[in-house]
């Protein structure tokens, strides 16, 4: 065994605490994920796909209400027609808003992508076509020290004319601190006590089971999220979902097809059992995510970077943080992560500009399904502080291997 291996397995006893506390989220909610489908009588008959206009489409519609089921929702839409995530929480902005409405990002600044759909930014036809530009006013509570939620903020921001509030649940490209699922029902009793008729909108992407209660269990109205993140378990292809009451539910059917149409159509493509099975895994693949990603934060922590969150801090999300401070070991971390990577790991990364981001973002993601991130990735903008942001995981020993790896580079270039 050498140094490497060493310092790793020292750092895997060390963390065996969390690692319990992990696996006790995971059987709570594989039980509840069971007991959906086992309420909802899922069998083969719902595999089957039909084509065209996809109208009685049986399987559909159970796998629909499993989701709801799953996230104690009235209602939910599950579909492969959702291209991203953005394009899914997107939709349930455009169905739930209209010219005159108040919007307000609670958390700070969207997530890059979303900036776009709102209006912030972006070339003149996506100003035009975004949020903003179909009149929809557009407010934000800044962070307390770029990190924390303002309460107060909120509360003095929401009034009788704020008709949603938007609430990203995981950092995004920031280094703020994602928001908890106390967090998140604290903003929500806030917003409801000072206009009971806001939506409060959660962007629950990264989110999913990795605590035991969801967004809308704790006051939330809506949520959407990606099914090639937590969800998806790393089987589907494509797709979202948007949970929540019916009416917003519903309302976001429609922006995603037509009004008369709504959640009514859409052939499937033979996506159902992918679908199913994905989320039926999804549990136990979040669970190794984490305890991967608390393995990588107990040795990055110990190299002496600045790592968020810590080992030992409860965990919302599948995302750890390094804050370099320095380009080349940015680069060089994404290069290692892509070189250890099942597909196209002959490949080397390097910055570019991608559309939805304002600078140059460098991205590694030898993933089976292009661009997931329940797949192990890390990517990272080109900008101070030169942060990579680390998430997702098919299974524990391949991200246990990549840590290992990581730290072989790290060390001989920090030395």
């Amino acid at each position: 065994m050498d140094y490497a291996e060493e310092k790793i397995n020292q750092a895997e006893k060390f963390v065996e605490k969390q690692f319990e506390y992990i696996n006790e989220i995971r059987d709570y909610n594989q039980k509840k994920v069971l007991q959906a489908f086992i309420d909802n009588r899922v069998a083969p008959e719902h595999f089957y796909t039909v084509s065209g206009y996809g109208h009685d489409d049986l399987g559909r519609e159970v796998l629909d209400k499993v989701y709801a089921s799953v996230f104690k929702s009235e209602s939910a839409i599950v579909r492969n027609h959702f291209t991203t995530g953005t394009h899914t929480l997107a939709c349930a902005l455009f169905g739930n808003l209209h010219s005159g409405d108040e919007l307000i990002s609670v958390a700070g600044k969207p997530y890059d992508t979303m900036r776009e759909v709102i209006g912030l930014t972006g070339c003149e036809l996506s100003k035009r076509n975004s949020l903003i530009g179909n009149g929809v006013k557009y407010n934000e509570v800044p962070l307390l020290n770029n990190s924390d939620i303002d309460f107060d903020g909120i509360r003095q921001a929401v009034g009788k004319n704020t008709k949603m509030v938007t609430i990203q649940r995981s950092r995004g490209y920031d280094l703020r601190k994602s928001l908890t699922i106390d967090v998140i029902a604290r903003i929500c009793d806030i917003v409801h006590s000072q206009n009971p008729d806001c939506i409060c909108f959660v962007d629950n992407c990264y989110g999913e089971f990795t605590e035991k209660y969801e967004p809308i269990e704790v006051g939330a109205d809506l949520l959407g999220g990606s099914l090639i993140k937590n969800p998806g378990g790393g089987l589907v292809e494509t797709g979202g979902y948007i949970a929540g009451k019916k009416d917003l539910v519903e309302a976001s059917a429609i922006r995603l097809t037509a009004p008369g149409v709504g959640s009514e159509a859409g052939a499937m493509l033979n996506q159902h059992r992918l679908i199913f099975q994905g989320l039926f895994m999804a549990p136990s693949v979040v669970s190794d995510v984490l305890k991967g990603l608390v393995l990588a934060a107990k040795v990055f922590e110990d190299m002496g970077f600045v790592s968020t969150p810590k080992y030992d801090e409860k965990r919302t999300d599948i995302i750890q943080t390094i804050a370099f401070n320095d380009e080349e070991h940015l680069i060089n971390f994404c290069k290692t992560v892509q070189s250890l990577s099942p597909i196209n790991s002959y490949v080397t990364p390097f910055p570019e500009l991608i559309p939805g981001y304002e600078d140059k973002v460098i991205m590694a993601g030898g993933t089976f399904i292009e661009g997931s991130t329940i797949e192990l990735s890390a990517d990272g903008p080109i900008r101070p502080p030169y942060a990579v942001y680390m998430q997702g995981g098919l299974n524990y020993a391949h991200l246990k291997l990549v840590v290992e790896g990581i730290y072989r580079n790290l060390a001989v270039k920090i030395r």
